[in-house]
């Protein structure tokens, strides 16, 4: 029996010992976030998009026409950005035949998620600021009105000769 108690006492005094002398046992990991600045106009209707003005009776020819495309660009930057805009020509083109870029206006219109100052150009070959010191952000979106005076059509499309006349409008998101 003393043994027995012994045995007991010598257990127990292990068993307080031995959970009392453990410690916790701990490991780290560093986490590491890598920013870049990045920014990029994602597919949205501009993008591989076509405009169509048709101007195919005598009443075209003497009103202004305008064509607005909700949410045409979508542009995600992570500075603050200018939105800006050009054709990739001077003339709008058929053959041979030409009309001057300069009888189409670009406006950015409210209707998107996209702030800024929102401007109106006439179109040309050189870059023009569309939107100045628009707020950084994902998928920021801007809707584009494009207009033909009637003043424009009754002046520099009347009598052109008939057909489709083409030019390539670009658009560029540039941080600043």
């Amino acid at each position: 029996m003393k043994k027995q108690i012994v045995i007991a006492i010598l257990a127990f005094g292990a068993f307080v010992l031995g959970t009392t002398n453990t410690q916790a046992q701990t490991a780290t990991t560093t986490v590491n976030l890598i920013l870049a600045d990045v920014i990029s106009i994602d597919s949205g209707a501009a993008v591989g998009g076509v405009v169509d003005f048709n101007y195919t009776t005598a009443a075209d020819y003497n009103t202004a026409k305008s064509v607005t495309v909700a949410e045409s660009l979508l542009i995600t930057s992570s500075t603050n950005f200018d939105v800006k805009v050009k054709s990739n020509g001077v003339n709008f083109l058929n053959g041979s035949n030409s009309i001057p870029v300069n009888v189409l206006q670009i406006k950015a219109v409210s209707g998107g998620t996209m702030t800024g100052t929102f401007n109106a150009i006439t179109l040309s070959n050189a870059d023009q600021k569309l939107v100045a010191a628009a707020d950084k952000g994902a998928k920021k979106s801007l809707s584009i009105e494009y207009s033909i005076s009637a003043d424009k059509a009754s002046t520099v499309l009347l009598g052109k000769p008939v057909g489709t006349y083409t030019q390539t409008v670009t658009y560029t998101a540039t941080a600043i």
